[in-house]
């Protein structure tokens, strides 16, 4: 098995936003997330602890406009990261899906560290927003996060009403299938070309 650490580091500085993110994916769950978006912060400390990695996120951005721009960006380099913790990806399980059930609402989420960046998302909200977050960036986080990190990302909602089960059941389903596919399961590259 590759025993290096399996961590990355990305600083990404544009007009708009000045993310920082270091992501361990064999950290214990812990996080420090300070985005300045206070339903962004609770999703990714969900992430976190749902898929034992340890993560750092600091984020400023241009909140006065709106979220998206900060949401935006936290998705890129959160991506980036893991593309960097996961280096030539040797060992790693590669796929991985999982359901989170929260009350009334089932979310599914499977993915494939592929290297190929797709996403389909299909949790449909029933308002627009979740406190002061807009919920139709649950979508834009999560495709700027598929084509960073290079993964196919299917996340789809089998049932559900309440629009704060939906968003959180989608990070949960979401953090407990990336901790399915990072883990450390032989020793190639999962690949019959022999990179991913």
């Amino acid at each position: 098995m590759d025993e290096r650490a399996r961590t990355g580091e990305v600083h990404r500085q544009t007009g708009e936003t000045d993310v920082r993110v270091r992501l361990d994916l064999d950290g214990g769950g812990e996080a420090e997330v300070n985005t300045g978006v206070p339903f962004l912060d609770h999703m990714l400390t969900l992430v976190a602890r749902h898929g034992r990695v340890s993560l750092l996120v600091q984020a400023s951005g241009d909140l006065e406009v709106d979220d998206h721009h900060t949401t935006e960006d936290v998705g890129i380099v959160l991506g980036q990261a893991l593309r960097a913790a996961l280096g030539d990806k040797r060992g790693i399980a590669r796929y991985g899906w999982a359901y989170a059930p929260m009350d009334e609402t089932l979310v599914r989420t499977a993915l494939d560290l592929s290297g190929r960046p797709y996403c389909v998302y299909d949790v449909p909200v029933p308002v627009a927003k979740v406190g002061t977050f807009d919920t139709e960036l649950g979508a834009h986080f999560f495709q700027s996060l598929a084509y960073a990190g290079l993964m196919t990302l299917h996340i789809d909602c089998i049932r559900g009403e309440n629009a704060h089960h939906l968003l959180e059941a989608a990070f949960k389903s979401f953090a407990l299938a990336l901790h399915a596919a990072t883990r450390l399961v032989h020793d190639d590259v999962p690949s019959t070309k022999g990179t991913l």
